[in-house]
Protein backbone atom coordinates (compact mmCIF):
# COMPACT_ATOMS: atom_id res chain seq x y z
CA UNK A 1 0.00 0.00 0.00
CA UNK A 2 2.09 3.30 -0.77
CA UNK A 3 1.44 5.40 -3.77
CA UNK A 4 4.20 7.39 -6.14
CA UNK A 5 7.72 6.14 -6.38
CA UNK A 6 7.59 4.59 -2.66
CA UNK A 7 5.47 1.77 -3.68
CA UNK A 8 7.16 1.52 -7.38
CA UNK A 9 10.25 0.74 -5.46
CA UNK A 10 8.55 -1.36 -3.04
CA UNK A 11 6.84 -3.55 -6.06
CA UNK A 12 10.02 -3.82 -7.80
CA UNK A 13 11.21 -5.69 -4.82
CA UNK A 14 8.71 -7.89 -4.21
CA UNK A 15 8.01 -9.09 -7.88
CA UNK A 16 11.62 -11.72 -7.54
CA UNK A 17 9.75 -13.34 -4.35
CA UNK A 18 6.44 -13.89 -5.53
CA UNK A 19 4.02 -13.17 -9.05
CA UNK A 20 0.89 -12.92 -6.04
CA UNK A 21 1.35 -9.13 -5.59
CA UNK A 22 -1.65 -6.44 -5.41
CA UNK A 23 -0.96 -2.64 -5.55
CA UNK A 24 -3.44 -1.15 -3.53
CA UNK A 25 -3.01 2.99 -4.40
CA UNK A 26 -3.81 6.16 -3.45
CA UNK A 27 -6.18 8.34 -4.99
CA UNK A 28 -5.85 11.48 -4.59
CA UNK A 29 -3.16 13.24 -6.51
CA UNK A 30 -3.88 16.62 -7.94
CA UNK A 31 -0.54 17.70 -9.53
CA UNK A 32 0.71 17.56 -13.11
CA UNK A 33 -0.39 15.17 -15.84
CA UNK A 34 -2.55 13.30 -13.14
CA UNK A 35 -4.22 16.52 -11.83
CA UNK A 36 -5.03 17.97 -15.05
CA UNK A 37 -6.81 15.22 -16.42
CA UNK A 38 -8.65 14.09 -12.88
CA UNK A 39 -10.02 18.01 -13.45
CA UNK A 40 -10.85 17.72 -16.69
CA UNK A 41 -12.52 14.25 -16.65
CA UNK A 42 -14.08 13.88 -12.56
CA UNK A 43 -11.93 10.68 -12.93
CA UNK A 44 -9.35 8.36 -10.82
CA UNK A 45 -5.77 10.52 -10.85
CA UNK A 46 -4.27 7.83 -12.88
CA UNK A 47 -0.40 8.75 -12.69
CA UNK A 48 0.80 6.78 -9.12
CA UNK A 49 -1.56 3.69 -10.98
CA UNK A 50 0.48 3.85 -13.79
CA UNK A 51 3.77 3.96 -11.68
CA UNK A 52 2.45 0.63 -10.12
CA UNK A 53 1.15 -0.99 -13.55
CA UNK A 54 4.75 -0.01 -15.03
CA UNK A 55 6.94 -1.51 -11.95
CA UNK A 56 4.99 -4.46 -12.09
CA UNK A 57 5.32 -5.10 -16.08
CA UNK A 58 5.60 -8.31 -17.29
CA UNK A 59 9.70 -9.51 -17.30
CA UNK A 60 9.90 -9.55 -21.40
CA UNK A 61 10.71 -7.74 -24.16
CA UNK A 62 6.58 -7.44 -24.74
CA UNK A 63 5.86 -5.90 -20.84
CA UNK A 64 9.30 -3.81 -20.62
CA UNK A 65 8.37 -2.38 -24.28
CA UNK A 66 4.57 -1.31 -23.27
CA UNK A 67 5.81 -0.15 -20.08
CA UNK A 68 8.20 1.92 -21.78
CA UNK A 69 5.47 3.18 -23.61
CA UNK A 70 3.48 3.81 -20.64
CA UNK A 71 5.76 6.08 -19.20
CA UNK A 72 6.32 8.37 -21.69
CA UNK A 73 6.09 11.90 -21.41
CA UNK A 74 5.24 14.32 -24.15
CA UNK A 75 7.82 17.59 -24.40
CA UNK A 76 6.54 21.12 -25.62
CA UNK A 77 4.57 23.65 -23.98
CA UNK A 78 0.91 22.93 -25.52
CA UNK A 79 -1.72 21.04 -24.75
CA UNK A 80 -0.17 17.45 -24.46
CA UNK A 81 2.86 18.94 -22.88
CA UNK A 82 3.44 16.86 -19.66
CA UNK A 83 0.65 13.67 -19.92
CA UNK A 84 2.34 10.61 -19.59
CA UNK A 85 0.94 8.02 -22.63
CA UNK A 86 0.00 5.67 -19.49
CA UNK A 87 -2.71 8.26 -17.90
CA UNK A 88 -4.08 8.75 -21.28
CA UNK A 89 -4.63 5.42 -22.14
CA UNK A 90 -6.23 4.56 -18.57
CA UNK A 91 -8.12 8.21 -18.78
CA UNK A 92 -9.62 7.15 -22.29
CA UNK A 93 -10.83 3.65 -20.62
CA UNK A 94 -12.29 5.33 -17.84
CA UNK A 95 -13.91 8.29 -20.23
CA UNK A 96 -15.44 5.95 -22.15
CA UNK A 97 -17.28 4.06 -19.69
CA UNK A 98 -15.17 1.62 -18.51
CA UNK A 99 -15.16 0.32 -14.91
CA UNK A 100 -12.45 1.62 -13.01
CA UNK A 101 -11.12 -1.48 -11.74
CA UNK A 102 -11.69 -3.17 -14.70
CA UNK A 103 -9.69 -0.54 -17.15
CA UNK A 104 -6.83 -1.17 -15.03
CA UNK A 105 -7.07 -4.90 -15.23
CA UNK A 106 -7.21 -4.41 -19.49
CA UNK A 107 -4.18 -2.52 -19.16
CA UNK A 108 -2.44 -4.78 -16.80
CA UNK A 109 -3.29 -7.74 -19.42
CA UNK A 110 -1.43 -5.53 -21.91
CA UNK A 111 1.68 -5.33 -19.59
CA UNK A 112 1.43 -8.62 -18.63
CA UNK A 113 1.92 -7.52 -15.18
CA UNK A 114 3.15 -9.80 -12.18
CA UNK A 115 0.08 -9.41 -10.04
CA UNK A 116 -2.99 -6.83 -9.85
CA UNK A 117 -3.04 -2.97 -9.41
CA UNK A 118 -6.05 -1.24 -7.67
CA UNK A 119 -6.98 1.84 -6.35
CA UNK A 120 -7.62 2.57 -2.93
CA UNK A 121 -11.19 4.16 -3.72
CA UNK A 122 -13.61 4.54 -6.71
CA UNK A 123 -13.69 8.30 -6.81
CA UNK A 124 -11.23 10.72 -6.99
CA UNK A 125 -9.80 12.07 -2.99
CA UNK A 126 -8.39 15.01 -1.70
CA UNK A 127 -6.48 14.58 1.41
CA UNK A 128 -6.42 18.40 4.09
CA UNK A 129 -4.03 19.05 6.52
CA UNK A 130 -4.04 21.02 9.37
CA UNK A 131 -0.36 22.79 10.27
CA UNK A 132 1.05 24.59 12.83
CA UNK A 133 3.22 27.18 11.37
CA UNK A 134 5.01 30.20 13.15
CA UNK A 135 2.16 32.31 11.69
CA UNK A 136 -0.30 30.03 12.99
CA UNK A 137 -2.55 27.26 12.09
CA UNK A 138 -2.43 26.78 8.30
CA UNK A 139 -5.06 24.61 6.33
CA UNK A 140 -3.60 23.39 3.13
CA UNK A 141 -5.83 21.08 0.63
CA UNK A 142 -4.62 18.54 -1.96
CA UNK A 143 -1.94 16.05 -2.23
CA UNK A 144 0.58 18.32 -3.46
CA UNK A 145 0.33 21.04 -0.82
CA UNK A 146 0.39 18.71 1.96
CA UNK A 147 3.27 16.88 0.65
CA UNK A 148 5.49 20.16 0.04
CA UNK A 149 3.72 21.96 3.51
CA UNK A 150 6.08 22.89 5.95
CA UNK A 151 5.20 22.99 9.81
CA UNK A 152 3.71 20.66 12.40
CA UNK A 153 1.10 18.33 11.57
CA UNK A 154 -2.03 18.74 13.59
CA UNK A 155 -4.91 16.89 11.91
CA UNK A 156 -4.80 15.07 8.30
CA UNK A 157 -8.54 14.05 6.76
CA UNK A 158 -9.49 12.53 3.28
CA UNK A 159 -12.23 14.76 1.79
CA UNK A 160 -15.13 13.08 1.17
CA UNK A 161 -14.51 11.96 4.68
CA UNK A 162 -16.33 8.72 4.18
CA UNK A 163 -15.72 7.72 0.46
CA UNK A 164 -16.31 3.98 -0.93
CA UNK A 165 -13.32 1.62 -0.22
CA UNK A 166 -12.35 -0.50 -3.45
CA UNK A 167 -14.62 -4.22 -2.61
CA UNK A 168 -11.74 -5.74 -4.67
CA UNK A 169 -9.02 -4.00 -2.10
CA UNK A 170 -10.86 -5.12 0.72
CA UNK A 171 -10.98 -8.68 -0.07
CA UNK A 172 -7.13 -9.25 -0.70
CA UNK A 173 -6.50 -7.34 2.74
CA UNK A 174 -8.55 -10.07 4.45
CA UNK A 175 -7.04 -12.77 2.38
CA UNK A 176 -3.35 -11.60 2.22
CA UNK A 177 -0.42 -13.07 3.96
CA UNK A 178 1.59 -9.66 4.09
CA UNK A 179 0.68 -6.15 3.86
CA UNK A 180 3.64 -3.30 3.57
CA UNK A 181 3.36 0.19 3.87
CA UNK A 182 5.96 2.78 2.48
CA UNK A 183 8.40 3.80 1.57
CA UNK A 184 6.52 7.48 0.65
CA UNK A 185 5.83 11.13 1.31
CA UNK A 186 3.97 9.69 4.94
CA UNK A 187 1.64 12.32 4.51
CA UNK A 188 0.11 11.82 1.16
CA UNK A 189 0.79 8.76 -0.09
CA UNK A 190 0.69 6.18 2.95
CA UNK A 191 -1.22 7.54 5.41
CA UNK A 192 -4.63 7.83 3.67
CA UNK A 193 -4.01 3.79 3.72
CA UNK A 194 -5.45 4.80 7.62
CA UNK A 195 -7.59 7.33 6.72
CA UNK A 196 -10.17 5.75 4.52
CA UNK A 197 -12.30 4.39 7.00
CA UNK A 198 -13.49 1.07 5.48
CA UNK A 199 -9.59 0.15 4.63
CA UNK A 200 -8.35 1.51 8.27
CA UNK A 201 -10.63 -1.44 10.12
CA UNK A 202 -9.38 -4.20 7.50
CA UNK A 203 -5.87 -3.44 7.88
CA UNK A 204 -6.70 -3.80 11.64
CA UNK A 205 -8.73 -6.70 11.63
CA UNK A 206 -6.76 -8.54 9.30
CA UNK A 207 -4.57 -11.78 10.44
CA UNK A 208 -1.59 -10.59 7.89
CA UNK A 209 1.60 -9.69 9.12
CA UNK A 210 2.12 -5.71 8.34
CA UNK A 211 5.62 -4.35 7.27
CA UNK A 212 6.72 -0.84 7.28
CA UNK A 213 9.30 0.05 5.42
CA UNK A 214 10.30 3.75 7.05
CA UNK A 215 11.90 6.55 4.95
CA UNK A 216 15.26 6.94 4.38
CA UNK A 217 15.28 10.78 6.06
CA UNK A 218 13.32 13.75 6.89
CA UNK A 219 14.74 16.20 4.44
CA UNK A 220 13.30 17.06 1.25
CA UNK A 221 13.32 14.69 -1.53
CA UNK A 222 12.50 16.08 -4.94
CA UNK A 223 9.25 18.52 -4.51
CA UNK A 224 8.05 16.60 -1.72
CA UNK A 225 9.08 17.37 1.92
CA UNK A 226 9.20 13.96 3.90
CA UNK A 227 8.29 15.40 7.11
CA UNK A 228 9.06 14.63 10.81
CA UNK A 229 10.40 11.59 12.15
CA UNK A 230 10.48 7.93 11.67
CA UNK A 231 8.89 7.62 15.82
CA UNK A 232 6.37 10.40 14.70
CA UNK A 233 5.26 8.97 11.42
CA UNK A 234 4.16 5.58 13.43
CA UNK A 235 2.79 7.42 16.31
CA UNK A 236 0.75 9.35 13.88
CA UNK A 237 -0.32 6.18 12.00
CA UNK A 238 -1.50 5.24 15.77
CA UNK A 239 -3.00 7.58 16.60
CA UNK A 240 -5.56 6.36 13.65
CA UNK A 241 -5.55 2.92 14.73
CA UNK A 242 -4.51 2.30 18.67
CA UNK A 243 -4.56 -1.29 18.30
CA UNK A 244 -3.12 -1.74 14.99
CA UNK A 245 0.10 -4.42 15.39
CA UNK A 246 3.24 -4.01 13.62
CA UNK A 247 5.37 -7.34 12.46
CA UNK A 248 8.32 -6.00 11.06
CA UNK A 249 9.73 -2.26 10.46
CA UNK A 250 12.46 -2.07 8.24
CA UNK A 251 14.69 1.12 8.63
CA UNK A 252 18.48 2.11 7.27
CA UNK A 253 21.25 2.90 9.75
CA UNK A 254 20.79 6.67 9.05
CA UNK A 255 17.37 6.38 10.00
CA UNK A 256 18.71 5.26 13.21
CA UNK A 257 21.15 7.30 14.04
CA UNK A 258 18.84 10.21 12.83
CA UNK A 259 16.27 8.91 15.86
CA UNK A 260 19.46 8.95 17.85
CA UNK A 261 20.79 12.02 17.53
CA UNK A 262 17.31 13.16 18.99
CA UNK A 263 17.36 10.89 21.75
CA UNK A 264 14.03 8.99 19.77
CA UNK A 265 15.61 5.76 19.23
CA UNK A 266 14.59 4.23 22.32
CA UNK A 267 10.88 5.80 21.58
CA UNK A 268 11.02 4.20 18.23
CA UNK A 269 12.00 0.44 19.39
CA UNK A 270 9.57 0.51 22.48
CA UNK A 271 7.10 2.07 19.87
CA UNK A 272 7.36 -1.03 17.98
CA UNK A 273 7.33 -3.04 20.58
CA UNK A 274 4.83 -2.24 21.95
CA UNK A 275 2.98 -3.19 18.93
CA UNK A 276 4.20 -6.95 18.50
CA UNK A 277 6.91 -5.93 16.03
CA UNK A 278 10.38 -6.03 15.45
CA UNK A 279 12.65 -3.20 14.45
CA UNK A 280 14.75 -4.49 11.32
CA UNK A 281 18.22 -2.60 10.32
CA UNK A 282 19.58 -2.95 7.23
CA UNK A 283 21.79 -1.17 4.40
CA UNK A 284 18.66 -0.03 1.80
CA UNK A 285 19.81 2.76 -0.04
CA UNK A 286 20.95 3.48 -3.46
CA UNK A 287 23.88 4.80 -2.61
CA UNK A 288 25.66 6.55 0.47
CA UNK A 289 23.26 9.71 1.47
CA UNK A 290 20.88 8.95 -1.15
CA UNK A 291 17.08 9.44 -0.05
CA UNK A 292 15.87 6.53 -2.55
CA UNK A 293 15.32 2.87 -1.45
CA UNK A 294 17.69 0.57 -3.30
CA UNK A 295 15.03 -2.27 -4.81
CA UNK A 296 17.50 -5.28 -4.48
CA UNK A 297 18.56 -4.82 -0.86
CA UNK A 298 14.91 -4.13 -0.01
CA UNK A 299 14.35 -7.86 -1.97
CA UNK A 300 16.81 -9.34 0.44
CA UNK A 301 15.24 -7.87 3.60
CA UNK A 302 11.77 -9.18 1.99
CA UNK A 303 13.15 -12.65 1.80
CA UNK A 304 14.49 -12.57 5.02
CA UNK A 305 11.15 -11.34 6.56
CA UNK A 306 9.33 -14.37 4.41
CA UNK A 307 11.37 -17.12 5.60
CA UNK A 308 10.64 -15.85 9.04
CA UNK A 309 6.88 -16.73 8.52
Amino acid sequence: MGGGHGLAVTLSSLRPLTDEITAIVTVADNGGSSGRLRSEFNSLPPGDLRMALAALCGDDAWGRGWAEIMQYRFSGAGTMGGHALGNLLLAALWDKGEDPVRGLDKVGELLKVVGRVLPMALEPLDIEGTFLTPSGMEIVQGQVEVATALGELQMLRLIPEQPRSTPEALETIFSADFLTFGPGSWFSSVMPHFLLREQARAIEMTSAKKIFILNLAESSSGNEFAGASATEHLELVLAHLPALTIDYAVADPAVISAENSRGKLTELENLIQKCGGELIIENLTTSPGSLHHDPEKLTTVFRHIFSLA
